[in-house]
């Protein structure tokens, strides 16, 4: 059997007696050097430090003939150890048991309910990962410089009037709470931040939308499908959770990043030829803090990035094989959703669905502008849609 002990930053002090029990039985224990620092003369196991890389410790575990033990810090079902292990050996080889986690003290101490705030995880993720328009989250670091990373980022992204609050060895003798705007903490980062250590935001302003957004929300050129089609696309794409989207002809980007903020998991690879765009695609991901990967022109590209679940044809319709690529690389069940505004791509298109089936849609939408002091309807390119999953 593997047992997981979960642990604070206060060590065997600080341990559930069932937690203890279990350390001061163990023979061997594997864990980090910060946790197995943190255990003291009442536990005589054999201590094992992770080495590198983690899966091959992972396996070193899962190998081991007869029991075995494991100090993880806080609650190791949250972003933990507990979790990868039972990944690997099964639910039924592994006990956890979990201890008081870094995200419920930070919440504890600021007064925010546990319910109503995200946690993000940046030991495996990139700093963006962790921007947002509003709300409030716990960001777990990777280390010491963290925090200044996040600060910076919130500030570049416009959030700099961001609370930001770093709490330092969490529930341990040496806990440190230091809070500044996010822009404050970039401008002057402190050098002494201890690496075991989370971020508390509430971000602000407050710009949250569940709906798809506006066009001035992103950085373009003109080339975006605009906000109303965009909601009728996103309406055919059906994103599910942890889906991966490709993004043909992505101009602005606009519908990976609509893709990404749809569900939990969920990501996207953009195809720009123009590298313009591709720097605004960029950005725009930055912007919102979603996984969007950015690449040169379809389809020279298309079998150097992982298979997608989904494909959007933005543009670039009507370029010679582009939609035989398309379909080639689409996988069986995968769901193709194609707009086009020329009357070339919306033949091809009709022909398309003649062959392999699916749903042709056309809109048409009008906004209201001024005619001298009055107002008159301006109409808009319309929009031809071919939707397709494939048999």
């Amino acid at each position: 059997m593997i047992t997981v002990v979960g642990m604070g930053a206060d060590g065997v002090a600080g341990l559930a007696p069932a937690s203890s029990a279990e350390l001061r039985r163990a023979t061997v224990i594997y864990g980090a050097k910060r946790q197995l620092d943190l255990l003291d003369e009442s536990v005589t196991a054999d201590r094992r430090e992770w080495g590198k890389p983690f899966l091959d410790a992972l396996c070193a575990v899962r190998d081991f003939d007869g029991d075995v033990h494991v100090v993880a810090s806080g609650d190791p079902m949250l972003h933990g150890v507990g979790a990868s292990l039972i990944r690997l050996c099964g639910a039924d080889r592994v006990r956890v048991l979990p201890h008081v986690s870094s995200v419920a003290l930070a919440c504890a101490r600021l007064g925010w309910s546990v319910q109503d705030t995200e946690v993000i995880s940046l030991m495996l993720a990139v700093p963006a990962a962790a921007v947002r328009r509003g709300g409030r989250a716990i960001v777990l670091t990777r280390d010491g410089q963290g925090p200044a990373q996040l600060a910076r980022l919130l500030t570049e992204t416009g959030r700099g009037y961001s609370e930001f609050t770093v709490f330092e060895q969490l529930g341990g003798p040496g806990e440190r709470r230091r809070t500044r705007t996010a822009s404050d903490w970039a401008g002057d980062p402190p050098d002494d931040v201890d690496d075991l250590n989370v971020v508390a935001v509430h971000y602000l302003p407050d710009e949250r939308r569940s709906s798809v957004l506006p066009d001035a929300a992103f950085a373009h050129d003109g080339q975006i499908t605009k906000q109303a089609v965009r909601a009728v696309t996103m309406a055919a794409l059906a994103p599910r959770p942890g889906e991966s989207l490709w993004d043909v002809g992505s101009g602005s980007g606009s519908i990976a990043i609509e893709w990404c903020r749809s569900g939990p998991g969920c990501r996207a690879t953009a195809f720009e030829r123009v590298a313009e765009r591709r720097e605004r695609i960029e950005l725009n991901a930055l912007t919102f803090g979603v996984r969007v990967e950015v690449t040169f022109d379809a389809p020279e590209m298309f079998d150097t990035v992982p298979t997608p679940d989904v494909i959007f044809i933005g543009g670039g319709v009507s370029q010679p094989g582009l939609m035989d690529e398309c379909w080639k690389f689409l996988p069986a069940g995968g769901r193709l959703v194609a707009n086009a505004v020329t009357v070339e791509s919306e033949a091809l298109l009709a022909q398309w669905h003649s062959k392999m089936g699916g749903e042709l849609r056309k809109f048409q939408h009008y906004q209201g502008e001024p005619v001298g002091s009055f107002t008159g309807w301006r109409p808009a390119m319309p929009v031809t849609q071919w939707v397709v999953t494939k048999q």
